[in-house]
């Protein structure tokens, strides 16, 4: 594994802007500049699978949505087919993301199965091959929250992660600016105990499109997942994601205790970044002091601008599907410093973040 400060020269350069608006000021404002962004010093805004939001998750409408809307980077879940190529699925298990329900030649298909230690029920893309998928159709995952998205089910394919790469670099040539791909590794000791293990799949797709760190940045859950993906020497970025409760499977740590000051300084021995839920940001907590202190750069998740999504005091009606006030929320983690957050919504980021600099 490369030395900590061998990595750090592949890092994205870090810079500083000034707050917004005066706001409960109980860690210091810091904000990272990547080197591929043209704009105003910033915290990054990621596209959660792409633009969640405002289309369909993981297809292509939603990351060129995202790109569209000034995202830096989106966002692509990664499992296996049976052919082992890596698609991108907030899941393995499809009935919410695919029409695969009303295809009857597949029922036979769905069955149940036991996904991190947790009893799952319907049809996995581990069983199915590339092209079988491809006879599918995605669908909006949440069609009560996003009614609005459900307009655009049905019209799009599942996307390889091959694919995703080469939309980003179309879109980097349409934008001149570079939009890099975030992939997740997704339930990686589940794959790896049933013969379709992530990591070699996507070190070759990587290698394969010589993605360097101005392209590519990769997360995971899970610790063991990150360390294999480092022994390849890459030089890419890592991002080490944080729940809020438990730990990562098969990790002997709790998240809890990966976000002490000695857990965070552990991370920093293989990782760039964590990726901890908003809420482990938010005063009083030190988390962001204490990762920035051993090193790291804190990307927050997920921002949302439905009411359900938001603190209560930033809710607007009773309707927990209406939009609240978003905006105020990004200018409180800007404020705080974070150095990214990720987004359904990367319109409202950018806006919030040009705020910044008006």
């Amino acid at each position: 594994m490369p030395a900590l400060t061998q990595r750090r020269s592949f890092l994205l350069a870090a810079g500083a802007v000034t707050a917004a608006a005066a706001l409960p000021a109980t860690l210091p404002a810091t904000q990272a500049a990547a080197d591929n962004r043209r704009f105003t010093n910033g915290p990054l805004v990621i596209g959660h699978r792409g633009a969640a939001g405002w289309r369909p998750e993981h297809t292509a409408a939603a990351y060129t949505f995202g790109a569209h809307s000034g995202a830096d980077w989106i966002e692509p879940d990664l499992v296996p087919t049976k052919d082992h190529v890596l698609v991108v699925r907030h899941e393995n298990e499809i009935s919410q993301t695919t029409d695969i329900a009303a295809h009857p030649e597949f029922a036979d298909r769905r069955t149940a199965k036991t996904v991190d230690g947790r009893a799952v029920t319907g049809w996995f893309t581990e069983d199915f091959t590339l092209a079988e998928l491809k006879t599918l159709r995605a669908v909006e995952r949440l069609p009560l929250v996003r009614n609005r998205n459900t307009v655009f089910g049905g019209r799009e394919q599942i996307m390889t992660f091959q694919e995703v790469v080469d939309l980003a670099r179309t879109l980097s040539r349409q934008h001149g600016r570079r939009i890099a791909v975030f992939p997740e590794t997704k339930h990686p000791t589940y794959f790896r105990s049933i013969g379709l293990p992530l990591e070699p799949e996507l070190i070759r797709v990587i290698r394969r499109n010589r993605l360097d760190a101005r392209e590519c940045v990769v997360q995971s859950f899970e610790p063991s997942s990150l360390l294999r993906i480092a022994e390849a020497r890459l030089r890419l970025p890592l991002w080490q994601a944080l729940g809020t409760t438990g730990g990562p499977y098969g990790h002997p740590k709790t998240y809890a205790q990966m976000m002490t000051p000695a857990g965070l300084r552990e991370i920093a021995e293989y990782a760039d970044w964590i990726g901890p839920d908003k809420s482990s940001v938010v005063a009083p907590s030190s988390l962001l002091a204490d990762a920035h202190a051993a090193g790291l750069k804190v990307g927050a998740y997920t921002f949302r601008a439905e009411n359900q999504f938001l603190p209560a005091a930033l809710r607007r009606g009773t309707n927990p599907s209406d939009f609240g006030d978003a905006f105020a929320e990004y200018a409180l983690h800007y404020g705080l410093g974070v150095d990214a957050v990720v987004t359904d919504f990367p319109d409202l980021a950018v806006i919030a973040r040009n705020g910044l600099t008006a």
